[in-house]
């Protein structure tokens, strides 16, 4: 089986559902949010983590996961913003079924901290 290395940019919420599923599986996305995006490579996802996700002192996380590729098919690359910023956009809907495609574990590989004030 191929598989493709995505990325997920997180902060501390989202990383507390992803361990209470055991590494296995993303959250299910909350109503204001009609799209799971994962991006495809680690220096966008350190991108978003480090300057979006620590503000107001939060903690930003990259994470790394594999999924199908035969899967991954079916949804095609977005340009978000300039070439770098390249990610798939997986309606809420079908994160459930994405999260069956995922092979072996969601795990951490860079954490930042934001200032506080």
């Amino acid at each position: 089986m191929q598989t493709v290395t995505l990325y997920r940019p997180t902060g501390e919420k989202e990383l507390a559902l992803i361990r209470a599923n055991d590494w296995r599986a993303f959250p299910p996305r909350l109503p204001e949010q009609p799209i799971f995006y994962p991006v495809v490579t680690e220096e966008y996802a350190i991108q978003i983590a480090r300057d979006w996700n620590t503000r107001d002192g939060g903690v930003g996380y990259v994470l790394r996961f594999q999924v199908e590729s035969e899967y991954l098919r079916r949804f095609p690359v977005q340009i978000a913003g300039s070439r770098a910023h390249q990610e798939y956009w997986i309606p809420a809907e079908e994160l459930e079924e994405f999260n069956r495609h995922i092979v072996g574990c969601i795990e951490i590989l860079s954490e930042f901290r934001g200032a506080v004030g």
